[in-house]
């Protein structure tokens, strides 16, 4: 199995924007970490980040011609962009794809509290910390066609 693991704004900035709320742990860390996490349940996965709307999207495309699953931090684009939800639909009907977000969204600012992804979604993982990552890629390992 391949999944594509997607990273939105500001994720790049893991580790240094507001540790309090999203740790310590880098992006290139968090990705080592969920290669070797699903290398043991015999998954490959390819870790991308973009602050680009459209490269997203291009990303979440190529995934739907290739019928990957996607595990997506959609970061700010979860409450704002209609066009990225479009794009991940046609990979909900496909591989399917999982919400994952650091921290609790829900238990922070009101705009924070909506996901135009999150009724596409397989499932939606939030306030795990980085291990919510982890747990998608299981999710989604060990899913039934």
């Amino acid at each position: 199995m391949h999944i594509l693991v997607l990273n939105g704004p500001n994720l790049d900035r893991l580790g240094k924007r507001q540790p309090e709320i999203y740790g310590s742990v880098t992006l290139m860390e968090l990705e080592e970490t969920i290669s070797y996490h699903a290398a043991t349940r015999n998954v490959t996965v390819d870790c991308r980040q973009s602050n680009h709307e459209g490269e997203l999207i291009d990303w979440v495309h190529e995934a739907a011609d290739n019928n990957w699953p996607i595990v997506i931090n959609p970061g700010g684009f979860t409450h704002t962009s209609v066009a990225l939800r479009d794009a991940l639909a046609e990979v909900a009907d496909l591989a399917g794809f999982i919400e994952v977000h650091i921290s609790n969204i829900h238990a922070r600012e009101p705009f924070r509290h909506h996901s135009y992804l999150s009724p596409l979604a397989i499932g939606v993982i939030a306030g795990l910390g980085t291990y919510g990552y982890l747990l998608a890629i299981d999710a989604l390992s060990t899913r039934e066609p």
